[in-house]
Order: C-alpha cells, then structure tokens, then sequence
C-alpha cells in the first residue's frame, strides 16, 4: 500500500498515512482539525538498456574511455623517437 503525505493548510503540519487506492483522502488535520491536502512527491526513476545517454554502459570495443587517448595519438606526443 502506498504512503501519502499530506500538509495541514491551517497550521502547516505534515504527515503521512499508509492508505489504499481506493481509500478516500484525509481531509482533517490531527493536530488542529484543518483542512489538509496531499502532497505530491517526486518518483525515482531509474532507466534501463541502451540508448538513454551517452554515458550508458557500453562494450569497451564500442568506445574509448573519456579522457584516454587511443593508441595512435599516445604515440604522437610530439617527440620524435626515431632519431
């Protein structure tokens, strides 16, 4: 069952119940008898398989790490090791 949280418009008290769905909402504040509306709270998200953003996971042959250089330029420092 999913837990609501509801605030008191009266004197701003916050609290939460375990309800059902199909319960009617709280419509009075415990503490002073208020009114009171539920508040909406933000769901965690979490996405899953390829394609979301760059920064997925992906195979190491698909792509460079950040920052590493491949092994043609870590040979082009700029010296000239044959001479």
């Amino acid at each position: 069952m999913p837990v609501y949280e509801y605030q008191c418009k009266a004197c701003g008290v916050r609290f939460e119940r375990v309800q059902r769905f199909t319960d009617e909402p709280v419509k009075v504040c415990p503490e002073c008898g208020g009114s009171v509306y539920r508040l909406v709270q933000p769901v965690g998200i979490i996405f899953k398989g390829s394609g979301f953003y760059v920064t997925d996971h992906r195979a190491a042959s698909s792509t460079t790490g950040a920052g590493k250089k491949s092994s043609k330029e870590a040979g082009d420092s700029g010296t000239n090791e044959k001479e």
